[in-house]
């Protein structure tokens, strides 16, 4: 009886190291085969500081109820530009966007206008 039951410890031990390397040597090609990411688009170091200055003007703008739609599409389309690592249409989208808000907070300071009586 005791025979058996080490022939089966035995098989069991077998059977269990085949399973583990098994495992292993999926894993190890699955990681091995993982393609290098690319490298991520870089703006110039004006362009990044430009379009800082108008994602957080527009954000003053926005809070004042101020932000024209204009501005809004402009700044995304920088931000596009932005993740594409184009510097030139960063510095030009940016531009546009600084100068609506700063048109759309002038219009906060325009009289009102009383219609009717």
């Amino acid at each position: 009886m005791s025979k058996v039951l080490l022939v089966l410890t035995s098989a069991a031990l077998l059977g269990l190291t085949g399973c583990a390397t098994t495992e292993k040597a999926e894993t190890k090609p699955a990681a091995a085969a993982k393609p290098a990411e690319p490298a991520k688009p870089t703006i110039s170091a004006e362009a990044a500081a430009e379009l800082k200055a108008a994602q957080d003007e527009a954000k003053a703008a926005q809070a004042k109820n101020s932000l024209w739609t204009t501005a809004e599409s402009a700044l995304k389309a920088a931000e596009e530009a932005a993740a594409k690592g184009d510097s030139a249409t960063v510095l030009k989208q940016a531009k546009i966007v600084r100068e609506h808000v700063k048109m759309g907070l002038e219009q906060n300071n325009y009289p009102m206008i009383k219609v009717g009586n």
